[in-house]
């Protein structure tokens, strides 16, 4: 049994990760998020709630005290300031592994026609998510990136990696998909420590996604 702190705990994979976690494990899970009236504990001898932000360095040194995995499910104009404050308070507490997920296209990694739309489509966006990832790539954590491709809700647990300097693959990804991902490095740490890696669902190849 391990401690996981999930970060970020209201997104929509980090729920379908609680979800799993729960089913198919013995961890005891910390959620912390802001504004934490707005979940409640599936299992209240198995879950900690705490209500913080993810740029607070105090809050976020208080949460993961005594915990053995932190698994962040983080977004928002500031992801550089908190994987900046979630590495200085990992590495106050003794913490060493992080699971991030990121997106897919931080290392211009997309090919073809779909890397052109992706680009210009999240723009900005990219920039940002390609700063927070250096802070944890500089970092002496051990970190797994995780770039998802373009995300459903589709029920559907299928997909296939990439990693750091490969062309990346296909378009879309279940968000399932991303969450049996996760859980899988929660069950086995020793797994994809320092990489980054590319997620999507095999056969997705296009010039942009199907549902677009």
């Amino acid at each position: 049994m391990s401690n996981i702190l999930i970060l970020g705990a209201n997104g929509q994979i980090a729920r379908l990760a609680e979800k799993q976690l729960l089913a198919e494990t013995p961890h005891h899970l910390t959620l912390f998020l802001r504004n934490a009236s707005r979940i409640s504990a599936s299992d209240a001898n198995r879950e900690t709630i705490v209500d913080g932000s993810a740029d607070d360095v105090d809050q976020l040194k208080k949460a993961a005290l005594g915990q053995d995995i932190v698994y962040a499910n983080l977004a928002g104009n500031n992801i550089e300031d908190q994987a900046k404050a979630v590495v200085t308070a990992l590495d106050a507490t003794g913490i060493k592994r992080l699971i991030w997920i990121s997106t897919l296209g931080i290392y211009d990694e997309v090919p073809g026609k779909f890397g052109e739309w992706n680009n210009a489509t999240l723009q900005g966006y990219l920039q940002r998510y390609a700063a927070a990832a250096k802070v944890l790539e500089d970092s002496d954590l051990d970190y797994t990136l995780i770039r998802p491709a373009w995300l459903t809700n589709n029920d559907v647990i299928d997909y296939e990696t990439t990693q750091k300097g490969e062309p990346f693959k296909g378009t879309e990804v279940s968000r399932k998909s991303i969450a049996a991902f996760v859980v899988k490095l929660i069950n086995d740490p020793t797994q994809e420590i320092k990489h980054s890696v590319g997620v999507n669902q095999p056969n997705t190849d296009g010039d942009k996604p199907a549902f677009y």
